[in-house]
């Protein structure tokens, strides 16, 4: 089954100077059928270590319960392509509130 836009999952992230990965929460932002004919995804990292006051581009989220994360979080403006057996499992998914910020952030993010 493809993954689809919003799903959260436990992936090998790597860093952006591609020398190191680190085990972490990611959300699919690649569509279903990007997914479905492609091999790979795209993902951005998801971060707990979540600021008083977002960075540009940071994405609080705020049903980080309801996406089945540990604790409070944040979508960071990092993207990575991975392939998708390289996903160690699937979280959850982003609630409908957070999915509609991380697509009006992704419009400020991408142009």
């Amino acid at each position: 089954m493809p993954y689809e836009f919003g799903d959260v999952i436990l992936v090998r992230f790597p860093f952006t100077s591609q020398t190191a990965f680190k085990q972490r929460p990611a959300v699919v932002v690649s569509s279903r059928a990007y997914n479905a004919a492609r091999p790979d995804i795209v993902i951005m990292a998801i971060t707990s270590q979540v600021r008083s006051i977002p960075g540009f581009g940071d994405i609080p989220i705020r049903d980080w319960q309801g996406a089945n994360l540990l604790k409070q979080s944040a979508i960071k403006p990092v993207f990575a392509t991975v392939e998708q057996t390289m996903v160690i499992r699937n979280l959850g998914e982003l609630q409908a509130q957070d999915q509609s910020a991380l697509r009006t952030a992704l419009s400020t993010l991408l142009g």
